[in-house]
């Protein structure tokens, strides 16, 4: 299932009990899905849909608060339109509803943006208008450098005054005319998911927040792991070096090697890629990595000084060219 038809999926199933945020989700869903018709001399209300659990929700919807039984009639997909569409048609006092519903004003024009009691009312009756919006012309992409909530608006006013509804959220929005269509536009992941959940859809958001997080996830992993290779790597490379420079100390100082100098440089020749701390495991008795590694800087620098007396190549010049770095 796509992320916005399980978001559709889950704002058909939410329950709302107060009446004016039910008043207010109606209106969004008949203004941004719908439309008004002179048919007969009559007006007729129709609202497209492309989910039939939004269509049984208007039906109920405006059975229940405006006392009308909508006809919901199913359009067979085909050419550049794939599903089924769901029409909710009012034919019968079409315009006592359209009235009802702040469609048309007291003097019978069509309302261009939401009707004054929805975008002066409470809170929630912009988070009813938002979640009939969405299910209406509502999308959600998948999580990613693109992602976005979007509605289709059927003009400017629509999206301004969606836009201003996202706002007294506490969610910010964008209008914009994409190719001749009004949209409004939420591109921030964690807008997003405020919004989300301020319509209901918590479930769908934990879905769009675990797919979001999973590429940041892996990458996080991956540079650890990365990481954590090249500090080994680096460790690795530092320890075979220490070797060789230790073994050429050995041979300039032969038989005026300090036991205790001798012992911690022959652990380095014998476990050339162990760590300080593995080398002083291994002692007799056990030695910390520092005692170690204090050992081995003064076997190296007692060897380095008396190489300069004798006027000889010192420890370093057993490293080749790439281990001079480590």
């Amino acid at each position: 299932m796509s992320m916005t038809a399980a978001v559709k999926d889950e704002l058909s199933r939410h329950v709302v009990t107060k009446t004016c945020c039910r008043k207010a989700e109606i209106s969004a869903m008949l203004r941004f899905a719908g439309g008004l018709h002179i048919i007969g001399g009559r007006i007729v209300i129709e609202a497209e849909l492309d989910t039939a659990a939004a269509a049984r929700r208007l039906r109920q919807a405006i059975a229940d608060l405006y006392s009308q039984t909508p006809q919901v009639l199913v359009m067979s997909g085909g050419g550049l339109r794939r599903g089924s569409r769901y029409i909710v048609r009012v034919a019968q006092d079409g315009e006592a509803l359209a009235r009802q519903t702040g469609l048309i004003d007291h003097r019978g024009r069509p309302v261009r943006g939401l009707p004054p009691r929805v975008v002066n009312g409470a809170v929630c009756d912009s988070e009813a208008a938002w979640r009939g919006a969405f299910l209406a012309h509502g999308s959600l992409t998948e999580p990613g450098r693109s992602s976005s909530l979007e509605i289709t608006c059927p003009g400017q006013e629509a999206a301004l005054a969606l836009v201003g509804a996202a706002r007294r959220l506490g969610v910010q929005s964008k209008a914009r005319d994409v190719r001749g269509v009004d949209r409004v536009v939420i591109r921030d992941g964690d807008a997003i998911g405020v919004m989300l959940t301020r319509l209901g859809a918590t479930d769908a958001f934990m879905a769009w927040e675990e797919r979001r997080m999973r590429p940041e996830v892996r990458a996080t992993a991956n540079r650890l792991a990365n990481f954590d290779d090249a500090n080994l790597r680096r460790s690795v490379e530092a320890a075979v070096a220490a070797g060789t420079r230790v073994g050429r100390a050995l041979e300039i100082l032969a038989d005026e090697v300090p036991d205790h100098l001798a012992e911690a440089g022959r652990l380095r020749l014998e476990h050339k890629e162990a760590s300080l701390e593995e080398l002083g495991q291994k002692a007799d008795p056990p030695m910390t990595k520092d005692a170690v590694a204090g050992r081995i800087r003064r076997l190296l620098a007692m060897a380095d000084k008396r190489a300069a007396e004798l006027g000889i190549p010192n420890t370093e010049a057993a490293l080749a060219a790439d281990m001079l770095d480590q």
